[in-house]
């Protein structure tokens, strides 16, 4: 039986009644995305047709999922909420915090070891406040909602921008900062701006070496990666019902990379099919009975362009296998020839030294199964691995089924490195150089969502390739980054020319899943006993002292780094070996913008100081400022704060000073963090007023006192010579949003209402 069976037919049992209303409020038919959104409103019964794109609504999710390295934050925060009890069904994964070097048992050991503390602390406050808890190694938390909770026509939000994985079984989950999942685990409306909507028709079917994976690097490759701000992209079409339900969730996955606020599919026979097998037999009937409200109506799909803000077409039966990179997930290249000239001309490595399949993206048995099917060919062709190879399975009851069905077999036969059910490599958990700011320029393929440079491995020369976990195999076994299975032989041991065949491999496991230990913890009934423990002297965890308002009146305010170009929440705080300092936001300051480049010198980590004139850290220089009782100015580019949720790339700069981010656009949940943190998130009302910035510039910002919404602010810029500009500044504040920044953050003002 599914966790949580009654929650999900009470939204059933609501969903007719209030889908009904809102299509005779909006006066047409609705997509599935609307469907959703309307019968999650904080209020229950649609009475007001929403502007997409402006209208800013409160929503009542069903559930929170958390991750070990965001969840630490998030839960700091919800013990200062005074509530005894989560008031949603709540779960926190332990899977960003385990290393990958060695292998599976010995990588597992070593961070039950080393992360012991955090384990610890979240397992215990997990139990006390009635959220369930999955133990490390248990499983990626995208995997591990897929199987275990994600139903049709639900909502969730998770703190970590790829819950969007869930939209493969029907749902709206939508990433966001510890905060927002704060604000629903205390029982509160959360808040987004009512989402604009993309409908990609999927006609054709996928074959061969086509996979589910190519149709989001194909979609990323239309829209880039700040195509989808602000949008829910709808998946539809004879292409989308043929496929499959895990193909559905790695398509929804990397949403995230194109800046969706999430991406969905209607329900259809894959959906329930993978419910009955992963034992959800209860919500696949439920769902049955209310179908026709768990996808968009008739005429919404046979006229999209009528219905949604915009709208691709892809035929399946056209598309190849591509390679999207290096350094953004946006740059798509056909495998092959062009490939060739491509790297020819940019000076990427040919060879390729890893392949790595697995992460939340694609870990899934049938990720596995087509893998091992390639990796199957090459053993049986004599074929030698030209790259290494790690495997990540995506959650125990797949690692377990894999391995009884002798598909891990497979790939240990050729030397493959099975790494923990975790997410490893793709966050940066990996152990591959001992010093990797040195490491030599080099190519990987891997089948995870991002590829920034110094994502996987810490090396900034590391070109990495996203695939299919298909492709990333045969491209480890051949060696070369412009291999292209479809067409090129390979030599083998014996000296003979050899090709691979199609992949193959199972949409589910043909004898069903199994596991002997899932890693799941029921928390007890009441929890009111537990004790919650962090000690003083600690350098993994500490508690949180409230943020002080910034006020309505700050001047002489520094620049703290103008960055240029691409920043994205891993320049503003990178994981890899930061991870173990999430729980402790003093500690995981120091590493507050240092892989941001500095527009005046084009260097990271090495701003000028205006107290002194010398250059230094980043951190250091705002440390130096805070002291002084400074206030700091960042100013970026687009889509600044792109990639992970992570609301630490917002609450570090804010404890260490920092009033405004001054950007050209933002990313939306980075922009939704900075809001919740107090923080002033701005954008230049003239996008050229960005190069009027200088480097020992000041700002006086002259009418905060009279912060509204659809207001907008003026700052003055003092620069060297004592000349000045007045900028405008856009924002998107509403009323409750400006009471966030006037009480210092989200957070007190909870609080102040509890209190």
């Amino acid at each position: 039986m599914a966790f949580d069976i009654d929650m999900i037919k009470k939204v059933y049992a609501n969903m007719a009644e209030r889908v009904d209303a809102a299509r005779d409020i909006v006066g047409k038919p609705l997509t599935l995305s609307e469907k959703i959104l309307y019968s999650h409103l904080w209020d229950g019964k649609p009475t007001t047709a929403f502007t997409r794109g402006k209208d800013y609504v409160d929503f009542a999710p069903d559930r929170v999922a958390c991750q070990d390295a965001t969840a630490q934050m998030a839960l700091l925060q919800f013990m200062q909420a005074g509530k005894p009890k989560v008031a949603v069904p709540t779960t926190v994964h332990c899977d960003h915090l385990i290393q990958a070097k060695d292998g599976a048992a010995t990588d597992l050991k070593n961070a039950n070891s080393t992360s012991s503390e955090v384990f610890n602390f979240l397992e215990s406050v997990s139990n006390k406040y009635g959220i369930g808890f999955w133990k490390p190694g248990a499983g990626i938390i995208h995997q591990v909602v897929l199987e275990n909770y994600a139903f049709p026509g639900g909502m969730m939000i998770g703190t970590d921008s790829h819950t969007v994985n869930a939209g493969g079984l029907g749902m709206v989950a939508i990433g966001v900062g510890g905060a927002d999942a704060v604000d629903v685990m205390a029982g509160m409306a959360w808040e987004l701006k009512f989402p604009k909507l993309i409908g990609v028709k999927l006609i054709g079917k996928l074959s061969g070496w086509t996979a589910p994976k190519d149709v989001i690097l194909k979609v990323a490759e239309i829209l880039t990666v700040k195509g989808g701000t602000g949008a829910i992209v709808e998946y539809f079409g004879p292409g989308a019902t043929a496929m499959s339900c895990t193909g559905k969730g790695t398509i929804c996955n990397m949403g995230a990379e194109i800046g969706a606020t999430t991406s969905t599919f209607g329900y259809d026979e894959s959906m329930e099919r993978y419910l009955r097998a992963t034992d959800r037999e209860d919500v696949a009937d439920a769902a049955n009975k209310v179908k026709e409200y768990l996808t968009a109506d008739a005429d919404v799909y046979a006229n999209p362009e009528q219905y949604f803000d915009q709208v691709i077409e892809i035929n399946l039966s056209e598309l190849g296998p591509l390679l999207n990179g290096p350094f953004t997930p946006d740059l798509s290249t056909t495998v092959g020839k062009d490939m060739t000239e491509k790297a020819t001309e940019n000076q990427w490595p040919l060879q390729v030294e890893w392949g790595l399949i697995g992460s939340c993206t694609n870990s899934s048995y049938e990720d596995l199964s087509r893998a091992s099917s390639i990796a199957q060919q090459a053993l049986d062709k004599g074929l030698k691995m030209k790259a290494e190879l790690g495997i990540n399975p995506g959650s125990e009851q797949v690692r377990y089924t894999a391995e009884r069905d002798g598909i891990l077999g497979i790939f240990e036969e050729l030397d493959a490195k099975i790494f923990t059910n975790a997410c490893g490599p793709c966050i940066g958990q990996w152990a591959r150089y001992i010093d990797p700011k040195n490491a030599p320029k080099n190519s990987i393929v891997h089948s995870f969502n991002r590829n920034f440079a110094k994502r996987a491995d810490g090396n900034p020369n590391t070109h990495a390739f996203v695939a299919s976990p298909e492709l990333t195999a045969a491209i480890a076994v051949a060696g070369r980054l412009d291999f292209n299975p479809l067409t090129d032989k390979l030599i083998n041991e014996n000296g003979e020319e050899v090709m691979f065949e199609e992949p193959t491999g199972w949409e589910l496991p043909p004898k069903g899943f199994d596991v002997k230990d899932n890693g799941y913890l029921e928390p007890v009934e009441d929890g009111s006993s537990v004790e919650v423990s962090v000690s003083e002297t600690s350098e993994r965890l500490q508690l949180l002292t409230p943020f002080t308002p910034i006020g309505n009146s700050i001047k002489s305010v520094k620049l703290l780094i103008k960055a240029f170009g691409k920043c994205t929440t891993d320049h503003i705080s990178m994981a890899g070996p930061w991870l173990r300092f999430r729980g402790h936001l003093d500690n995981i300051a120091n590493n507050t913008l240092i892989g941001a480049v500095n527009a005046f010198n084009k260097k990271t980590n090495f701003v000028k100081s205006q107290l002194t004139g010398e250059y230094g850290g980043v951190p250091d220089t705002q440390r130096e400022y805070k002291k002084a009782g400074i206030w700091s100015v960042v100013v970026g580019d687009h889509n600044y704060g792109e990639g992970s949720s992570r609301e630490h790339a917002a609450m570090q700069p804010r404890h260490l000073g920092v009033a405004a981010v001054i950007v050209k656009s933002f990313a939306r949940i980075h922009e939704t963090n900075l809001k919740k943190q107090g923080m002033l998130g701005l954008t230049f009302a003239n996008e050229a007023d960005y190069d009027l910035i200088q480097e020992d510039d000041t700002f006086n910002f002259l009418d905060l006192n009279e912060f509204a919404p659809d207001k907008q602010l003026n700052v003055e810029v003092v620069h060297p010579d004592g000349s000045k500009d007045v900028i405008a500044l856009n924002h998107t504040y509403n009323d409750a949003q400006i009471e966030w920044y006037n009480e210092g953050s989200a957070l007190n003002l909870i609080k102040k209402e509890n209190a």
